[in-house]
């Protein structure tokens, strides 16, 4: 199931690199696709993409939210209802924080 998935819809994947100490976004996120989009041809796709996760990462530290899963479930539904109004396809996300 997983492999078809990925065959028809591709996959994203997410790094965000977060503070050990107070947990703030130390960077902007890094975005990787394959088999979704050709990402020369959608920087402004990637751009807007980055934009939500900031967003998100945001509504999430007004919340005082810093456990990890709790984060990556934040930025993985509204990436997948943010990419499905965009494109109408469900790409498998995949959120991968760091700390620094």
């Amino acid at each position: 199931r997983d492999r078809k998935h990925l065959a028809q819809d591709g996959m994203l994947v997410v790094f965000i690199t977060l503070s050990a100490e107070d947990g703030s976004v130390m960077s902007p996120p890094d975005i990787i696709t394959r088999g979704f989009i050709y990402v020369k041809e959608a920087e402004d796709l990637i751009n807007q993409l980055k934009n939500v996760v900031m967003d998100t990462l945001y509504d999430c530290s007004l919340q005082r939210i810093t456990d990890w899963t709790t984060l990556k479930g934040a930025v993985k539904n509204d990436l997948s209802s943010f990419l499905y109004k965009k494109t109408k396809r469900n790409p498998m996300i995949l959120p991968v924080i760091n700390e620094v």
